[in-house]
């Protein structure tokens, strides 16, 4: 059986081996030390030969073996050693074959990341700084390091766990607790460990790529905001990836991508939540995820945040776009879609999770740190009474949820957003209120500030913010309706009196999101109380006169109401451009009844509507479209209600006018 040669040396020539060898290949490797051959699997159709050769022992081993090409795996640092098997090679007669290992794409000047073409600009430059080095780069040149570096204390050197390596780091001067025997690549997770427990301030590493543990080098100094001292590849070299080089002279044999009976491996798509943007906030798992991944999809701020991992990228937020990618590519297998803070907190999952549906792939969701759960622990409180919203990008009832809610946390958008929820809060009566703004969380230009919505109202920051608003009196608010009519300002504007408008709010059976017509609104007393009540709708106060109008305003502005809208005109022709209504009150229609009602329903024909009629001729009017219309739910109640009047040292009974309060709705099927 023809045997094949393999100068190792790397994780990519262990794995070449090993693929070949699994095949039913034999295989002939040559590693430099005890080591090499112990992280290797024993296997009759592999040979090892273990020891530093010479150019000319190389030579002899390439005739003995007989292979019709050598192929070169040592390290890309290794320049000597390859330019030795290049030259046996071509004494011998033999092909010679270099399998690469992948050089990192990150940008040159990105910061924190220091690349240097030598050791001795490495040992220049750090002799200038002060703080712990951890250096990275084996023990070959270690001996250079610790004789250029003027104090050796500050020197942490991680090496292979052989007994002469360490023995050679005694005799530089390093004491025990400043040799670190490991064998790597590390993940992140140890990487940050060990800067932490050594307190390192640099990191001095090569491109080893990413089979070599480069970008977990690089996010662990990232994460612990240490320098990354890279010395660079001292040659661009020609040859060839690991699955070009099985493919060119192996054709048939692969890395295995099946399972142990040979089926293909299932697609897995990841939903990640990433935290707030800076790797440091990232879980372990989430580590774990994007490791494995063979792609990262999502907006460019989170492909920006995760380009440390050195994954291929396709950047898109549209639900549509990254199912149709997932479609296209069946041959990226580990795929994860990073997503801002927690999949479960105004996240882009939820539509994903949608939209995924019937996909040909495993879906899989890890959670990530929000930012409520990140801004709570700095402002040292708990968000487990907090109210959750979002004005980022969406419409929301801030008001009412401050007004109920003694803490309420908001994703806010930008600076001018904060600025606009101040302005609101003290245009509506809430000047009392506590606020912190927090922007561009766990980033290094991190800010919060705290105050009053006055002290507030010129906030400035560059970045995402958020917002909590703590309100003391809270607890004092009252949830249910029925608001005394002195609360309402006047004027002559007919209002509906509060134990009629008590009975009529209850037959509207409001929802918290309904969208409400007050059809003939006056002073606004029902169309105020209904936006009370449905604090995450839309109430729609329809009125044409004027004096009522400016009612309208002026109540609107003392109940602090934000989710109220006040149309001007006559109904229906005023409602035509209203979005469709779950619930309508009629309290005056200028005669046309019958029009309003038939508005109503082509609307929406489940609408449920409410009417008071004070004359006969109104109630007459209602009985003829109840005949006609035929609902399936009609209710009339008469009321007469009576109030207490002092006179003198007697309190009189003073009965108002009686009030018909007719319901109807046709319910859905």
């Amino acid at each position: 059986m023809k045997e094949y040669l393999i100068f190792a040396g790397t994780i990519e020539g262990r794995t070449l081996a090993e693929t070949l060898v699994e095949a039913g290949k034999k295989v002939h490797i040559c590693v430099a030390t005890e080591y090499g051959e112990e992280v290797l699997t024993e296997n009759p159709a592999l040979t090892v030969h273990c020891g530093r050769l010479t150019e000319k022992e190389m030579e002899n081993l390439i005739n003995q073996v007989n292979p019709d090409f050598v192929i070169d795996a040592t390290h890309p640092y290794a320049v000597e050693v390859s330019e030795n098997i290049s030259q046996a090679c071509q004494i011998a007669g033999k092909e010679y074959v270099r399998l690469l290992r992948e050089e990192s794409t990150r940008q040159k000047d990105e910061e924190g990341i220091t690349r240097l073409s030598t050791l001795d600009e490495a040992t220049s430059l750090l002799n200038d700084t002060e703080g712990n080095i951890l250096l990275t780069t084996g023990s070959k040149e270690l001996a250079r390091y610790v004789e250029n570096i003027d104090d050796k204390s500050r020197i942490y050197a991680r090496i292979l766990p052989d007994g002469k390596m360490v023995e050679n780091c005694r005799e530089m001067g390093l004491s025990g607790k400043q040799i670190i025997c490991m064998q790597g690549p590390f993940s992140a997770e140890l990487n940050i460990a060990m800067i932490k427990q050594l307190d390192i301030k640099y990191l001095v590493t090569k491109d080893t790529g990413a089979s070599g543990g480069f970008p977990e080098k690089v996010r662990a100094a990232k994460g612990c905001g240490v320098e990354l001292i890279v010395i660079g590849r001292p040659k661009e070299e020609s040859g060839l990836a690991i699955e070009a080089l099985l493919e060119k002279y192996f054709p048939g044999i692969k890395e295995n991508n099946d399972d142990e009976e040979g089926h293909d491996i299932k697609r897995n798509v990841t939903l990640l939540g990433i935290g707030m943007g800076t790797l440091g906030d990232m879980t372990m798992e989430a580590y774990d995820a994007v490791e494995k991944a063979d792609v990262i999809i999502g907006a460019s701020r989170m492909t920006e945040a995760l380009k440390t991992f050195g994954k291929e990228e396709f950047c898109s937020y549209r639900p549509d776009e990254i199912r149709e990618y997932i479609e296209n590519h069946p041959e990226k297998k580990n795929i994860v879609v990073a997503l801002s803070g927690d999949v479960g907190f105004y996240s882009g999952a939820k539509k994903l999770i949608e939209k995924l549906d019937g996909c040909d792939a495993e879906l899989n969701l890890i959670c990530g740190i929000s930012s409520v759960v990140y801004f709570a622990s700095k402002l040292k409180t708990s968000w487990e009474d907090m109210k959750l919203v979002s004005s980022h990008g969406r419409k929301q009832n801030l008001l009412a949820a401050v007004k109920a809610n003694r803490k309420v946390f908001s994703l806010a958008g930008y600076a001018d957003s904060v600025r606009d929820i101040c302005k609101e809060l003290v245009e509506n009566g809430l000047s009392h209120v506590k606020v912190s703004a927090g922007c561009q969380l766990s980033y290094p230009e991190e800010s919060i500030r705290k105050g009053s919505p006055e002290e507030l109202l010129c906030y400035q920051a560059e970045g995402l913010c958020v917002i909590l608003i703590e309100n003391p009196d809270a607890d004092n608010y009252v949830i249910t309706h029925g608001l005394p009519d002195e609360v309402f300002e006047r004027g002559n504007a007919p209002m509906t009196k509060e134990e009629v408008r008590s009975i009529s709010l209850s037959k509207l059976a409001l929802t918290k999101g309904a969208v409400v017509y007050d059809v003939g609104a006056g002073t606004g007393s029902v169309s105020l109380e209904c936006a009370l009540q449905a604090f995450d709708g839309t109430v729609y106060a329809i009125e044409r006169k004027d004096d009522a109008l400016e009612l309208l305003e002026k109540n609107k502005a003392k109940l602090g109401v934000s989710n109220l809208e006040i149309v001007r005109g006559l109904a229906p022709e005023a409602m035509e451009n209203l979005p469709a209504p779950t619930h309508a009150f009629i309290g005056g229609s200028g005669g046309n009844m019958a029009d309003i009602v038939n508005c109503l329903l082509d609307k929406n024909p489940a609408v449920r509507i409410v009417i008071n009629c004070i004359a006969l001729e109104t109630v007459a009017e209602v009985m003829e479209i109840i005949k006609e219309k035929q609902f399936s739910h009609v209710d009339i109640a008469a009321v007469s209600v009576a109030k207490s009047k002092t006179l003198g040292r007697y309190h009189m009974m003073m009965g108002q006018n009686p009030v018909y309060i007719v319901t109807l709705q046709e319910e859905s099927q």
